[in-house]
C-alpha cells in the first residue's frame, strides 16, 4: 500500500469518527469506535471497520451505520480534500475480540503451567 493511501486511510479514520460522534444522531451508533479504514487504490470504495463499546446487536449497528453512510460521506466532503470521496461500507471489526480470546487462552495456559 502506498504512503498516500496509508495517510488517507488514517485521515478518513479520524474524520469518520468525528462525524459519527458529533453529527450522527442515531442512538444505535452512539458508542461506535472506528478502528480502521481500507480504501481501494482507485478511491472508489472504502471499508470502514468499527467496534462497539456496549453490547448492542452488531447487525443492527452495522445496518444503522450503512444507512448513515451517504450522510457521513457528504459531511466528509467538507472535511477531507480528496478528488473522489469513496463509497463507505461499514464492517464490524472482529480482530479485537479475536485478540481477547487469544489472550485468554494464553493466560489459561500460563495458569495450568504453574
Amino acid at each position: 500500500m502506498s504512503i498516500k493511501l496509508d495517510r488517507l486511510n488514517h485521515i478518513l479514520t479520524e474524520e469518520i469518527s468525528k462525524v459519527i460522534s458529533e453529527e450522527v444522531k442515531d442512538t444505535d451508533v452512539q458508542f461506535v469506535t472506528i478502528t480502521a479504514v481500507d480504501i481501494s487504490s482507485d478511491l472508489s470504495y472504502a471499508k470502514v471497520y468499527f467496534t462497539n463499546l456496549i453490547d448492542k446487536d452488531r447487525e443492527k449497528v452495522t445496518k444503522a451505520l450503512n444507512n448513515a453512510s451517504s450522510f457521513i460521506r457528504g459531511k466528509l466532503f467538507g472535511r477531507v480534500e480528496i478528488r473522489k470521496m469513496p463509497e463507505l461500507t461499514f464492517v464490524y471489526d472482529e480482530s479485537i475480540e479475536y485478540g481477547n480470546k487469544i489472550e485468554k487462552i494464553i493466560e489459561e495456559i500460563k495458569e495450568d503451567g504453574e
